[in-house]
């Protein structure tokens, strides 16, 4: 997947889900926004997830396979396994999908 931010701002973040990888369960998160006019690559075998950091965001993604519903998983976004530092200043509006994401561990097996 390949992610460009064509309006506002967001702090996108990676996780490593590739089992037989050296950075499995590892995160690495980044700035994507308009202005800056860097995109994300995201290769096959790692989650996804961002905050938006403005008012409103608009994304391009570009994507090397058709999209199938039943093969997507949704971590938790504070997962205590992972850590992941989210930039936050109050709690985040979440889609109801991310409400009920599950623990990296149970995904990961």
């Amino acid at each position: 997947k390949l992610i460009t931010l064509l309006k506002g701002k967001i702090f996108d973040v990676v996780v490593d889900f590739r089992k037989d990888s050296p950075t499995f369960g590892q995160w690495a998160g980044t700035y994507l926004s308009a202005e800056n006019f860097e995109q994300l690559w995201i290769p096959p075998g790692l989650a996804h997830g961002f905050l938006v950091c403005s008012d409103e965001a608009l994304f391009n993604y570009k994507c090397t396979e058709y999209y199938y519903p039943q093969d997507e998983k949704t971590i938790l976004w504070n997962d205590p396994t992972l850590e992941i530092e989210w930039p936050l200043s109050a709690s985040p509006i979440l889609s109801a999908k991310d409400e009920c994401g599950t623990s990296f561990e149970a995904e990961a097996k």
